[in-house]
């Protein structure tokens, strides 16, 4: 399986034995954008074309028309994601141009302010869509099934996108990494953003930033928000919906989205 690989491992219980268990592969991905390295993140390496598309766009470094092209290139100690932007990028890009190393994750690679991780981001445009009480449990029903990784590894996060069904789903060590690879996949296969992205992690700031930048309408996770993260959504006009398990979910943002069953009066 293309990002894992089976590594030998003791277990001890009730007896001991030997064997192999599969786990994810974390490789250092450098993200370079006109040939200069703009954040270096640990991740899964598969996907990687999506995820220089994703993250150009969610980090607000370039807009899809101005994405040239994308090239995956090993290096001697990981890889190199380099992306070519056109010249209308240029300024945005060297307005936040600097080499920054990051954890797992990390999804604030490359920026060195305040006002930069906190950055303003444009609100989502009017829709029409909405879903149900009982659409919101099937999305995140639907969920597992697209995880392969996981199911292999039992440790990766997951990023889907829904309406109707799951119409793609990306996974990463990294939740971050996971959403822009889900994104940069929505932009290269032409998905429009007129749904709802699923999570299995929970939803901070930075996760509510990359949703809005990609447009959609409604987030989904199975993990709390915090309040910087609910405060963005109200602010973004974005449905925030949380804690999605089992038969419950609680709404956090423009309730308005999901739709209530009225009681039938004969």
């Amino acid at each position: 399986m293309k990002g894992a690989r089976a590594t030998p491992r003791l277990v001890f219980g009730s007896q001991v034995s030997a064997g192999d268990r599969v786990l994810p592969e974390e490789v250092a991905v450098a993200l370079s954008f006109n040939g200069t390295t703009q954040a270096v993140m640990m991740a899964t390496p598969a996907d990687l074309e999506d995820f220089g598309v994703g993250f150009a766009l969610t980090e607000g470094i370039a807009r899809p028309e101005e994405i040239l092209s994308v090239e995956v290139v090993e290096v001697e100690r990981g890889i190199d994601v380099q992306v070519w932007l056109g010249p209308e990028a240029e300024a945005r890009l060297a307005a936040r141009r600097r080499v920054m190393a990051g954890p797992v994750g990390c999804g604030l690679c490359g920026i060195d302010s305040i006002d930069q991780a906190l950055r303003d981001v444009p609100g989502v445009a009017p829709s029409r869509f909405r879903m149900s009480p009982a659409q919101v449990l099937a999305a995140v029903a639907a969920l597992p099934g697209e995880q392969r990784l996981h199911d292999a590894t039992r440790a990766v996060h997951g990023a889907a996108f829904w309406n109707g069904r799951v119409l793609l789903a990306r996974e990463d060590v990294g939740r971050h990494n996971a959403l822009d690879k889900l994104v940069g996949g929505m932009l290269r296969e032409g998905i429009q953003p007129e749904g709802a992205v699923v999570l299995t992690s929970r939803v901070s700031t930075d996760m509510v930033q990359k949703v809005a930048m990609l447009g959609a309408p409604m987030v989904i996770a199975v993990s709390a928000p915090t309040v910087a993260a609910v405060e963005l959504a109200e602010a973004s006009g974005i449905t925030l919906v949380a804690l999605a398990k089992g038969d419950r979910f609680e709404v956090f943002s423009h309730t308005d989205r999901i739709l209530t069953e009225v009681p039938h009066v004969g």
